[in-house]
């Protein structure tokens, strides 16, 4: 039988025939582990590396602009903010819904941690209005109604900046970047693909966490690494400007603390033998391939 998300996956996509470029960072991320732990000590709040992934994509992005935007009448035009969208499975992963944070870059790990969960739970108790009323049509209509509604309602809302709310729709619902975590069901990396209907420049796939034997100092020593993969429409940029946005992510990671204005850990902090990275993400896992719930909010 065809589920609301397969009818979805349907209408959505072609034989693939744009330009995306595709890449892939490993990163150590002990420190990002150890702060991660730090930030639950300190605050109670359950925050996961989804989340401080998130906290990297979007200082990224305010640094390179030409991503935080949407091409209209073949121009690029920036977007005032930067707006991340995080992948929330609902019905036990039979369908999914996006949550949006706006103005990411510019909140802390933890409110990001808090803001998501508030989101994620409202969508799991079938409190959010705005996505019942977006996907009334699609549980009723036939999959090829449903392909020109998505690309004509995906061009108002994710182009023009039209909000549409007698359908529960708001004006660009995906921002610039949608993040999905298919770590916690042990996939180790994978590549999202591109939703036309959203119109988001890049998509951000966080893999599972992995020990892995690196040299350090002439010597091997085992390191957490977790590997991210981008997907990302090659109209915004080119592979130099995606190695000044992985530069960025990269030194986010690899030296968090930096966003508590340190240098460091403190120095009472314990050891490095957190199992963070075992703890779900407050259900905002999503599988490989899956589409964001169309015009949902």
């Amino acid at each position: 039988m065809n589920s609301t998300r397969r009818k979805l996956a349907i209408a959505t996509w072609d034989a693939p025939r744009e330009g995306n470029i595709y890449g892939k960072l490993t990163i150590d991320i002990e420190e990002s582990l150890a702060y991660i732990q730090w930030l639950r000590d300190q605050t109670g709040e359950k925050v996961t590396i989804t989340h401080l992934v998130g906290k990297a994509a979007a200082m990224a992005l305010a640094q390179a602009p030409g991503l935080n935007g949407v091409i209209r009448f073949g121009r690029y035009v920036q977007h005032d903010t930067v707006d991340i969208s995080y992948l929330v499975a609902l019905e036990e992963g039979r369908n999914l819904a996006k949550a949006k944070i706006e103005r990411l870059d510019q909140k802390s790990v933890v409110d990001v941690a808090k803001e998501l969960r508030a989101l994620a739970a409202k969508l799991h108790r079938g409190e959010d209005d705005n996505f019942k009323k977006s996907q009334g049509p699609i549980k009723l209509l036939p999959t090829w109604i449903i392909r020109p509604l998505l690309k004509v309602t995906g061009y108002l809302t994710g182009v023009l900046g039209v909000s549409m709310a007698a359908l529960g729709l708001e004006r660009f619902p995906f921002g610039a970047c949608i993040i999905t975590n298919v770590g916690v069901f042990g996939l180790d990396e994978g590549f999202a693909p591109p939703t036309p209907f959203a119109h988001a420049p890049i998509y951000v796939l966080v893999g599972a966490i992995k020990e892995a034997a690196v040299p350090r100092d002439g010597e091997v020593v085992i390191r957490k690494q977790l590997t991210l993969c981008a997907t990302i429409d090659h109209r915004y940029m080119d592979g130099a400007q995606g190695g000044v946005l992985a530069k960025v992510v990269r030194d986010i990671l690899e030296n968090p603390w930096q966003l508590e204005g340190r240098d460091g850990p403190p120095a009472e902090l314990p050891d490095h033998g957190s199992s963070v990275e075992a703890a779900p993400a407050d259900a905002t896992e999503a599988p490989v391939g899956a589409a964001p719930a169309a015009i949902s909010d």
